[in-house]
């Protein structure tokens, strides 16, 4: 293992990253997403004008990764909202709380006030974990929000810290 940095993401990542989104929405425990989402599908909500896209890159593999855009337009823009995963297969080693810490640095960089996870699963133990270690507060729940495969319908947490 080297030395893992964060670096913009580019459009030679994508196949990495596709796989790291295909094993994490393949559970159904996280994320909104279709298990069978494809690449096209997939790829402009990580790539695309207006959002910035992050890596953590170990020697040339991706671990993780985060997109950071605004949460709302106009008046509500000032609020940024992001999103992360992490390889299933490096969970424990401390990069979505790395990529976490980073992007709230990025987030003040861009001159954002505060920022918002609009879509938290309540039985995602781990990120709820992480994001209130990091400052984020449980600021609303979306009763059965969400289709859990395992689980069936489960809550879903709006979270929220300024930065």
């Amino acid at each position: 293992m080297g030395l893992m940095t964060i670096r913009p993401a580019t459009d030679a990542d994508w196949a990495q990253m596709f796989a790291i989104f295909q094993a994490v929405v393949a559970t159904g425990t996280t994320y909104v997403f279709a298990p069978d989402m494809t690449s096209e599908d997939a790829r402009p909500y990580w790539l695309t004008p207006g959002t910035s896209c992050w890596v953590a890159d170990d020697d040339g593999q991706i671990l993780g990764m985060y997109r950071m855009t605004a949460n709302q337009r106009d008046l509500g823009s000032h609020v940024a909202n992001a999103s992360f995963m992490v390889d299933p297969h490096c969970q424990g080693r401390r990069i979505g709380e790395t990529l976490a810490r980073h992007c709230l640095e990025e987030a003040r960089r861009a001159g954002f006030l505060a920022m918002q996870f609009n879509f938290v699963v309540s039985t995602n133990t781990g990120a709820v974990a992480l994001w209130r270690k990091i400052g984020f507060e449980i600021v609303g729940t979306l009763p059965k929000a969400f289709r859990h495969r395992e689980l069936g319908l489960v809550d879903a947490y709006v979270m929220y810290r300024f930065l």
